[in-house]
């Protein structure tokens, strides 16, 4: 039997081949541990005022340093001078995450010199793994500090007193353990924060300096369970409930649900339809006929599991939204870079392509489309429902974001799909050509006739 034979571009043909190989999908997927930090030299923080101060770094945005230079606030420095400012953050996310901060005031003077430093720094790091998380804000200090002409020790979060105009607290810090859902740690230290309780230096009462701020965040990896598929018509167990299709239309619980199909597509209700390979031998969803290649969406934010193949469904995959409801997607041709188990996905990023592979081979190109709400779920595969009102009621995107595997480039798509590298139509087998017949190779590479769909 000829079989026609889609042809992705090289980039989709490699995500097809990777999930060929992959195989069945495991039942729980690794929840990547997370890390941040945040850092500041100097922030004047006013009320009723926008934040003013040096530039506050963050990561995973990006790590990056600030160094040399001086700052003064405002221009004449009446309240903040200082020689040089340098911050700096990093952060590491993995089964092993680590985040550091640091930031360091040289020559500080704050009021004209009523508060007055050599060195202010301050520095934090956490580090968490699957089995233990610590941390530390070690390095901090204040050298040289004067306050209104008096030299102080500085002692980690004792308050100093600023006269009857407010108070400084050196080397604020706190640092915390956290053990649910997985290991972490989190802690933050400010190397000198000063308050006015009353107005000072032009400054009303509310208003605060910090000098020298950092703060770092980090949580180990977890195994997360994937959620369960109700079974499906080609797996070896089928749960058959229901002789007679639900005739129901509960909420699924929001209004940000977008069409499954991106691009020219036509679907009718056949929801129900009497089919003798399906648990209850009814139709369980709609048929959303595409050209074939048409990017399938997601219809939701949520998770992608079960993807593979099925008997019936082909290449098929399930996505579970945030409020528990699953969709069942099935005949693709190919998957995305993003159709892998445990994936969090947003409301229309590109899962697959619409095909017909499964027992939909040889019919028109579409995408099998089931909705099974949350409430109904414990009735097994049967417990779908009629995805027609809601298929109607959904946004279609006019836009989409695509993304591409190995690094590429992500490109935004307007007016049409993505389009396929090539479409091979059909194939013919020479081999039982003879070089000794001409008119062999002739019969051989003639026209196949068009196959009719059912």
């Amino acid at each position: 039997m000829r079989r026609r034979a889609l042809l992705l571009c090289s980039a989709l043909a490699v995500s097809l081949a990777l999930a060929l190989l992959l195989g069945p999908a495991a039942d729980t997927t690794a929840l990547a541990g997370g890390a941040t930090a945040r850092a500041w030299a100097i922030r004047i923080l006013v009320p009723g005022r926008a934040a003013v101060g040096t530039r506050v770094l963050a990561a995973p945005l990006g790590s990056s340093a600030v160094a040399g230079g001086a700052f003064a606030y405002p221009a004449d420095g009446s309240v903040v001078t200082a020689h040089s400012v340098t911050s700096r953050v990093s952060a590491t996310s993995g089964s092993q995450a680590r985040a550091g901060a640091a930031s360091r005031v040289t020559a500080l003077s704050l009021f004209r010199g009523e508060i007055a430093a050599v060195t202010v720094g301050g520095r934090a790091r956490a580090s968490a793994s699957p089995g233990s998380a610590s941390g530390a804000v070690g390095g901090n200090g204040i050298t040289g500090l004067v306050v209104l002409g008096r030299a102080v020790r500085p002692v980690a979060n004792r308050p100093i007193a600023l006269a009857d105009w407010g108070y400084a607290i050196a080397l604020e810090q706190k640092a915390q353990r956290i053990d649910r859902p997985a290991p972490g740690y989190h802690d933050f230290v400010t190397a000198l924060d000063v308050f006015l309780t009353a107005r000072h230096g032009g400054l009303p009462p509310g208003s605060e300096l910090q000098i020298g701020y950092a703060e770092s965040i980090a949580e180990a990896g977890r195994a997360v369970p994937l959620p369960l598929a109700p079974s499906e018509p080609g797996d070896d167990a089928l749960a058959s409930v229901l002789a007679k299709p639900l005739s129901v239309t509960p909420r699924l619980g929001g209004a940000d649900y977008v069409f499954p199909v991106y691009g020219n597509s036509s679907f009718v209700d056949t929801f129900g339809a009497f089919r003798a390979d399906v648990p209850g031998h009814w139709h369980h969803g709609d048929d959303v006929f595409a050209a074939v290649g048409a990017p399938v969406l997601a219809v939701a934010h949520g998770t992608v599991f079960s993807v593979g193949w099925n008997r019936v469904g082909g290449w098929r995959l399930w996505l579970q939204d945030d409020r528990g409801n699953e969709f069942y997607y099935a005949h693709l041709s190919a998957y995305s870079p993003l159709a892998v188990d445990g994936a969090v996905v947003n409301a229309g990023d590109v899962l697959g392509f619409v095909g017909d592979s499964g027992d939909a081979e040889g019919t028109p190109d579409h995408l099998h489309f089931e909705i099974h709400p949350a409430g109904l779920l414990g009735i097994g595969y049967d417990g779908a429902v009629d995805p027609t009102t809601y298929l109607h009621g959904w946004r279609r995107l006019q836009t989409l974001l695509f993304e591409s595997p190995a690094g590429l480039a992500s490109r935004a798509v307007a007016a049409h799909p993505p389009k396929t590298g090539a479409i091979l139509l059909q194939s013919s087998d020479i081999s039982s050509a003879s070089g000794l017949d001409p008119g062999s190779f002739r019969r051989v590479l003639s026209p196949a006739r068009t196959r009719a769909g059912p």
